[in-house]
């Protein structure tokens, strides 16, 4: 693994993800860099000015108190804000863990003053008390803490913190705006794929506007296509209908001969073709998508097989799977695949089974199979593969599983053909969404 799978792996897949990551990444580095570099340098400064001066009135007292007397000291320190007292604590440096100006103080004062027995910013979080060497031994001098230290250093983090929380909510809300029209079109978009229309209007930025109307340009093309071939299909239906019935009524006045047998099945045959080809083409004309019971439908296409002379098993979940779907059109589409199996193979079984995000009906058998190489080519309008499977058993018009495929694909799903791991011949997947 690369090192740019290893981190795409962890980057957010959606698009809102995608765009707040975009968003926040930048205003969160430059926030840091920016106040790393200001703290290091105006507090480190300012804090480092400010013990250095602390440093020069401590000399002076304790200069005083060495040439003079302890009061002359004592009232140097007073008007200085310096208080002189009994230390009490042991020494060392006392500190808050988040209080990092101590540091700069102590080395300063340690660096300017000899033997500096300890430093104390924690008893008392507003003042520091230092421990110098005096000639009465170690006293406290106590001051304000804001004398050696810039006062609320922790102000301009939460200052910054609290800014950054706003603007991501802002950033929130008109990102979250300004990404609902394309979730809406995405919605759209689906359900359209899947045979559902639902309503949708263009809104949001132009881009997505100028998406969301050629979205409904398409749907509307797409719409009118199947309208005027189903209207077309009326009219297939009903002139090519009349001249095989009569047809099949002069045939019915004729004496009877082998010229009527032959004549007959080729009647026969092109009542069979036309009956596959308009169901091939009706598509989406027979009815609207609801939410059906998967199992009690594939029951039904399995004792239908079963009527029609076959030797069919059914394997029925334990429970129901409701999913919505056109139950006229999968039952056609199941029953397409049945009569297949049921052609070329002595045993067929169908199955159902079902996950969070689909619905798969399984037909196997024990037939001769399609080569894998040829699957492509099987889903294919009027390609017949009786070379490849058996031509004795009989002969369709090459539109069985075409039909299938096409209302999978109608349904936002897929046929999928593989090997029959326990009866060795074909097995068709029709796997729909839920």
């Amino acid at each position: 693994m690369t090192l740019s799978q290893w981190i795409k792996q962890f980057l957010p897949r959606g698009l809102y993800g995608r765009a707040a990551l975009i968003l926040i990444v930048p205003v969160v580095t430059i926030q840091l860099v920016v106040s790393s570099v200001f703290l290091q340098r105006h507090f480190e400064g300012v804090t480092s000015q400010l013990s250095n001066a602390l440093t020069l009135d401590l000399a002076l007292i304790l200069d005083t108190w060495a040439s003079d007397v302890r009061r002359a000291a004592e009232d140097l320190a007073t008007a200085l804000d310096v208080e002189i007292a009994a230390p009490e604590f042991d020494g060392g440096t006392s500190r808050a863990y988040y209080d990092l100006s101590v540091i700069w103080v102590a080395e300063v004062l340690t660096r300017n003053m000899e033997a500096v027995g300890g430093i104390d910013m924690l008893a008392e979080q507003r003042r520091i008390t230092i421990l110098p060497p005096t000639p009465e031994g170690q006293m406290a001098f106590s001051t304000a803490r804001r004398r050696v230290s810039a006062a609320a250093p922790h102000q301009l983090l939460v200052i910054m913190v609290a800014t950054g929380i706003l603007m991501t909510l802002v950033a929130y809300a008109f990102l979250r705006n300004q990404l609902k029209p394309i979730r809406r079109l995405a919605e759209a978009s689906e359900n359209f794929g899947k045979g559902r229309t639902i309503a949708y209007r263009p809104s949001g930025a132009t881009e997505v506007r100028s998406a969301g109307r050629a979205f409904l340009d398409m749907r509307d093309r797409i719409e009118g296509h199947l309208e005027q071939r189903t209207l077309m299909l009326s009219g297939v239906s009903h002139d090519l209908r009349t001249p095989l019935t009569r047809m099949r009524l002069s045939l019915g006045m004729m004496e009877d001969s082998a010229e009527r047998a032959d004549l007959n099945r080729d009647v026969d045959e092109m009542e069979a073709l036309l009956n596959t080809f308009l169901d091939f083409v009706r598509g989406e004309a027979l009815d609207d998508p609801v939410t059906a019971d998967a199992t009690a439908l594939a029951e039904q296409v399995a004792e239908d097989g079963r009527r029609a002379g076959g030797k069919v098993s059914y394997v029925r979940p334990n429970a129901e799977i409701m999913a919505p779907m056109r139950p006229l059109a999968v039952q056609r589409a199941l029953s397409n695949l049945m009569s297949n199996a049921r052609r070329y193979a002595a045993k067929v079984r169908l199955q159902v089974t079902a996950d969070e995000a689909h619905v798969q009906f399984s037909i196997e058998d024990d037939g001769p199979g399609i080569p894998a190489d040829r699957r492509d080519e099987a889903l294919k309008p009027f390609i017949r593969l009786d070379a490849a499977r058996n031509q004795n058993q009989g002969s369709g018009v090459g539109l069985g599983l075409a039909i299938a495929d096409d209302i999978a694909r109608r349904h936002g799903g897929a046929l999928i053909l593989s090997d029959s791991a326990d009866l060795g011949g074909l097995r068709v997947d029709l796997r729909l969404p839920r």
